[in-house]
């Protein structure tokens, strides 16, 4: 089975996701930017992963998805979230956190599966305003606000368990 696994990332989380679900599916499958996109129709199944910063989704995935809802309704599908409320048990479910939920409420496209994990707090990383912003969330919510760290909050158990049943989409 020939796997499309696209991803719109913007510290790389997302991207380290989605090659980790590539490894692990067992079929062939391809990884690539939503935005460098080949073409859909040689795929048996398509994955698209994303991630939410300052409470969103990126504009550019909802455009995507109205271009090829037909396509993506057609075959079997999944869809992963990636985001920081996600850390919070309670909050890590397509069903209870409310990024995914409203994504997966306001678009056309079905997927057969849906995920969301958690994603990662890079401070060093980010430039000062997306530094400030973030630790600002961070201390509202409960979170690390020591901008020297990294941390990755993902649950790669939960990325390969979501794998495996991606790896079953087409049986």
């Amino acid at each position: 089975m020939k796997t499309l696994i696209l991803y719109l990332s913007h510290d790389g989380q997302t991207k380290k996701i989605a090659e980790y679900l590539a490894r692990n599916i067992g079929n062939e499958s391809q990884v690539a930017a939503i935005w460098d996109c080949p073409e859909l129709s040689q795929f048996e199944s398509i994955i698209i992963g994303a991630s939410v910063r300052y409470g969103y989704f990126d504009k550019s995935l909802y455009k995507f998805i109205e271009k090829y809802t037909a396509l993506l309704n057609s075959k079997p599908s999944a869809f992963f979230g990636v985001n920081l409320t996600a850390r919070k048990a309670g909050k890590d479910s397509p069903q209870t956190n409310v990024y995914v939920r409203k994504f997966l409420h306001r678009i056309p496209w079905r997927p057969t599966i849906s995920a969301v994990f958690a994603g990662a707090l890079l401070y060093p990383r980010y430039h000062w305003f997306d530094r400030t912003m973030i630790r600002l969330i961070m201390k509202i919510t409960g979170g690390e606000t020591d901008i020297r760290k990294e941390i990755e909050y993902t649950d790669w158990d939960k990325v390969r368990h979501f794998a495996e049943l991606v790896a079953n989409l087409n049986k």
